[in-house]
């Protein structure tokens, strides 16, 4: 007990002392909220990657999706990785970066306000973001009340006061700049733990091979194909697909995820930031996809279940862990509250920059001033961790739905407003505003509508392929991306002008190494 206690209490010290050494870069908004656009490539790759990966993968996600798909769950990691990390970085990096930097754009709405010349979509964008990412922001805590409670005895209303008030700390006082560095610490912290846990649940089952085998003669009532879980795609591809497409494409639209690009110092950093991030993905969600995918194996395990008899997802993990030894599972909850610190940090961040920029700035408060605007910030990331936390409790206390429902309609509608617009903005002049709020209405309306089927049990608005906030998500995202050049095309354009003058910043000259482009060519690199 003293070893895991001195392990948490140095790693809460030192995302502390971050906070308060990183200050001098959080004395405007653009070093507040960007860092000043100059965050190196190694803090940038890691700030995405552990924005990205929170204890809702390692807890939540983990747990329902190894159980429902088997050792097939790895897919999702796999897919983490190529489309949500290396394709991300590749599609929009660089063009992000670019053009948010020529519109002087700090948010996501900031960009949609002034790419599509409308102060009415940068309101839309900011309360969107507003309501969909405080649920987001709720299902972090989750993660980590049975780990807590197994690994320190520790009641679960402690262990998210702490981290709320940690977290809000060094946010406030060191802005964009100490969530990078404590995001780089903290995903150190996430690689190394995650191999470690993962070495040891499987050595306590005999080695890969031996649980492998174990898994193929677990049977369930649902399945009827023998090895249904240690097979290639498991016992239900479709609801896989779905769930690789919400938690791969869906970082594309999330503002979160987005506006690391727009910190991004050089062109090195996109390169490197494209490899260190697409690696740092493949560890962390394919080994925690991996680890989860044996969760069936402690089917004879009474804590995963509740009074009713029915298996409680979030309990699957915590369940393979608990006979960890104690430095191991010391490293194990450091690693589970790095993952959740990192991303509630980032998501904070977010929303009040979002709300005071694009939202108070825009409507009530036209005339506020750079110390008032970062008071207010700072004001909103406290306001935030407070409903966030209050909200965590509440549904711990009263049991309203699981982790991944939580995250499942966040992400569906963030990514189903935000995807297409964003991604057809930066690459196509033909994007018209008609089309932008059909988009944000379409992403957020349906998922609206299907938190409201999932919780009115007497309602029924979806097929039952669509009544999954997963596979729900996964259809708003695609048919954004569909919708949105249809509705383009037959709705009037932008101004050519303005938009000339928007695109002209891909029109700009660099000079590049020869290792890049032969001795007297021309062209140069965009």
């Amino acid at each position: 007990m003293v070893i895991k206690a001195l392990m948490l209490v140095a790693f809460l010290a030192i995302t502390v002392l971050v906070g308060f050494l990183c200050r001098g870069s959080a004395t405007d908004t653009k070093g507040f909220v960007l860092g000043g656009r100059n965050v190196g490539p190694w803090l940038t790759a890691f700030a995405y990657g552990t924005s990205y990966f929170s204890a809702v993968i390692f807890i939540g996600y983990a747990g329902q999706f190894g159980w429902k798909f088997g050792i097939a769950s790895t897919w999702i990691g796999i897919g983490n990785a190529l489309i949500g990390s290396l394709l991300a970085w590749v599609i929009l990096g660089r063009r992000t970066r670019v053009m948010t930097q020529h519109l002087d754009s700090r948010t996501m709405p900031d960009f949609f306000g002034k790419r599509f010349d409308s102060k009415a979509l940068r309101i839309a964008a900011a309360l969107i973001v507003f309501v969909f990412l405080i649920p987001y922001t709720a299902s972090l805590y989750n993660g980590l009340s049975r780990l807590f409670e197994m690994a320190f005895n520790i009641p679960y209303e402690v262990c998210v006061i702490v981290m709320s008030v940690l977290t809000g700390i060094y946010v406030i006082v060191g802005g964009y700049t100490a969530t990078a560095v404590n995001d780089f610490i903290q995903g150190i912290i996430m690689l190394f733990g995650i191999v470690a846990v993962i070495a040891a649940v499987l050595s306590g089952h005999g080695g890969f091979t031996q649980a492998l085998n174990a898994l193929a003669n677990v049977t369930d009532e649902t399945v009827t194909a023998p090895g249904a879980f240690n097979s290639f795609f498991g016992p239900d591809p479709f609801n896989l697909l779905c769930v690789v497409i919400l938690t791969s494409l869906g970082t594309w639209g999330l503002p979160q995820m987005v506006q690391k690009f727009y910190a991004i110092k050089s062109e090195k950093s996109i390169k490197t930031g494209t490899i260190v991030s697409t690696a740092f993905a493949f560890i962390v969600a394919g080994g925690c996809y991996f680890l989860g995918g044996f969760g069936r194996l402690y089917a004879d395990d009474p804590s995963i279940y509740n009074a009713n008899g029915k298996v409680v997802f979030d309990a699957i993990v915590p369940a393979m862990l608990a006979n960890l030894p104690d430095i191991l599972l010391g490293i194990v909850v450091v690693l589970v509250l790095s993952a959740s610190m990192s991303t509630l940090s980032s998501l904070v961040l977010t929303s009040s920059s979002t709300l005071t920029l694009d939202f108070l700035k825009e409507t009530c408060m036209k005339k506020l001033k750079e110390k008032g605007t970062m008071l207010t910030m700072r004001i909103f990331i406290a306001v935030f961790i407070v409903i966030s936390a209050l909200i965590a409790l509440v549904q711990y206390h009263s049991s309203i739905t699981f982790i991944a429902q939580l995250m499942g309609v966040s992400w569906g509608a963030l990514a189903g407003a935000f995807l297409a617009p964003f991604l057809y903005g930066l690459y196509w002049k033909g994007v018209t505003k008609v089309s932008v709020w059909v988009s944000f209405v379409f992403g957020a309306g349906v998922m609206l509508l299907n938190l409201i089927d999932t919780l009115a049990t007497d309602l029924t608005v979806f097929p039952v392929w669509l009544q999954s906030p997963i596979n729900c998500g996964a259809f708003v995202m695609i048919a954004g991306l569909i919708l949105v050049p249809l509705i383009s095309l037959i709705t009037k354009k932008q101004d050519t002008k303005s938009l000339e003058d928007i695109f002209a910043c891909y029109k700009g000259k660099v000079t590049v190494p020869a290792s890049q482009a032969l001795p007297g060519d021309k062209e140069s690199a965009e």
